[in-house]
């Protein structure tokens, strides 16, 4: 039970169906959807339809989604993944040839072929049972008679590097930047070219994206700034139904995405980190400095390793092996900070997450991105489509696992998340925020099963992220905690912005409750009825 003199939020508790998302607006679609008889599929695209829109800088269609389904509460989900292909021209010797070392963030080469919109069809197809105009036409109504900027996007808009972003793209600055700036608290912002390209989805399906004037302007767009797109390059681009992957945390088991997703790196993490005692006896200075320590290890392996199993093999069983974990555990000095790890690209939060519990208990963990805010800043202003930037993650190093190849997807850092216990899910749940993912998908579970938190409790606690060389530490995290952490040989740095964004449903089969919680440092909430 939480501390009711302390001012947070209780966790929301229903009977019959959940949804949880970054915002109000979309909740309450999702709520609709599933009062009007929908499924958790169906709910889920409606609310990330509408994400697309209230969310612009965060995700888009023109980005990304991998989604886990759990079907009446199956103890092992279904996992899709939505996740785009680079154009067939692009090879790593066409780069290196012209002098790249890696692919620029805000450069069309960062853009693959997007797949969200594929991957809402076939979740559509296969789970739903609503009409996809039905689904889309409150972010429609949205997109076109503009929707009121909340307190978290307008903080977001502040900042001067994104202005900068969108100011390089005229398309983007006319519809983003109407008064010469990104719009502020309560302000209206309308996207009406967005709005006729979901008109467009709605009436034609995957069809209206990948086909015909949708598809024409951004290969247009991407062509005029060097892009190696072609239509033929749209057309192709397909999602894949594949089989999750999982390893157990203290009798629980959890499942992720397989790579080309970074989900191996968080059941890495569990598998290391269920070795030390992380209950409530465990301060938080060593809780925080075992996770440090249990994300270096798996992000080293996750970045020399990880790739698009369809072009080479990613080695998912040895690195959950047990004689692996034990390695990784004997390397651990409980009083001492291991060597840090320089990563050669940059941190990214950028993302929407959500999840939605129906009345049939079928589960959904969906998530959507367009990696960087605002993707890599390409606009194609006559579909109303700003490109994602996951492109930015390929290598431009032959051979490498995750190197640049036709038809290749990138390493994502989006995974969705699925937990389940004697043979049934008990809860979906994700953890947006880039690279943070995968510690905050182990950081969520070490705090519901080790500290025995509720989902809003969980998604309250304090953050802290080793990456780039240095430890990241929440506003939240006292001085003397720090300062223990940094006699120990972290490399300390203080966040401007807060690390990452929760979303989570717990199911209590026995009690027929949902009990949901949503991340305080977003705008958004979780309701049932």
């Amino acid at each position: 039970m939480r501390d009711f003199h302390q001012p947070r939020r209780s966790a929301a508790v229903a009977g019959e169906a959940m949804a949880a998302t970054s915002s109000p607006l979309a909740t309450l679609t999702a709520l609709d959807v599933l009062r009007a008889g929908g499924n958790a599929a169906d709910a889920a695209i409606a609310a990330s339809a509408v994400l697309c829109v209230t969310e612009p800088h965060m995700t888009g269609i023109g980005g990304d989604c991998f989604v886990l389904y759990a079907p009446k509460a199956a103890g092992t989900p279904l996992a899709l993944n939505a996740s785009g292909m680079a154009p067939m021209r692009a090879t790593v010797d066409w780069y290196r040839e012209r002098g790249f070392t890696e692919i620029p963030v805000d450069s069309v080469h960062a853009a693959t072929v997007p797949g969200a919109v594929d991957g809402w069809c076939m979740l559509l197809e296969r789970y739903g049972t609503k009409d996809l105009a039905e689904l889309l036409a409150p972010a429609i109504r949205l997109a076109e008679d503009g929707f009121l900027v909340t307190p978290r996007p307008a903080w977001d808009f502040s900042f001067a590097a994104l202005a900068e972003k969108i100011g390089r793209d005229a398309g983007a600055a006319r519809v983003f930047m109407p008064q010469g700036r990104l719009p502020q608290l309560g302000e209206r912002l309308k996207l009406p070219a967005l709005a006729e390209t979901l008109r467009r989805i709605a009436r034609e399906g995957r069809r209206g994206f990948y086909e015909g004037p949708v598809a024409a302007d951004i290969v247009k767009r991407c062509n005029e700034l060097g892009g190696l797109h072609t239509l033929e390059d749209f057309a192709r681009q397909r999602g894949e139904w594949v089989a999750p992957i999982e390893a157990r945390y203290r009798g629980h088991d959890v499942f992720e995405c397989p790579p080309n997703g970074q989900g191996l790196a968080a059941l890495m993490m569990l598998r290391t980190l269920e070795g030390f005692d992380l209950s409530a006896r465990c301060s938080e200075v060593d809780r925080i400095h075992l996770i440090a320590e249990a994300t270096k290890a798996a992000y080293r392996a996750r970045d020399a390793f990880f790739g698009d199993p369809r072009t080479g093999v990613v080695p998912v069983e040895r690195f959950l092996s047990d004689a692996y974990t034990e390695g990784v555990r004997r390397r651990i000095d409980p009083a001492r900070a291991s060597a840090p790890v320089d990563w050669d690209e940059g941190e990214h939060k950028d993302t929407i997450y959500l999840t939605v519990v129906d009345r049939d208990r079928n589960a959904i963990s969906f998530i959507n991105s367009l990696f960087h805010e605002f993707g890599c800043g390409v606009y194609a202003a006559g579909a109303g489509v700003m490109l994602h930037s996951r492109g930015s993650m390929f290598r431009t190093i032959p051979g490498h696992p995750n190197a640049i190849a036709p038809g290749k997807r990138p390493l994502h850092t989006i995974i969705p998340g699925m937990l389940a216990k004697d043979g049934r899910a008990v809860m979906p749940f994700g953890v947006m925020g880039g690279n943070y993912q995968a510690t905050g998908h182990a950081s969520l579970m070490s705090r519901l099963i080790d500290e025995g938190l509720d989902p809003q409790q969980a998604a309250e606690a304090p953050r802290s992220f080793a990456f780039g060389g240095k430890l990241q530490l929440e506003a939240t995290i006292a001085p003397e905690i720090e300062a223990e952490l940094a006699r120990r040989g972290h490399v300390i740095e203080r966040v401007v912005k807060p690390l990452g964004g929760c979303q989570a449903i717990y199911i209590d089969h026995q009690l027929g409750a949902l009990i949901g919680g949503s991340e305080p440092r977003k705008d958004g909430c979780a309701l049932g009825y």
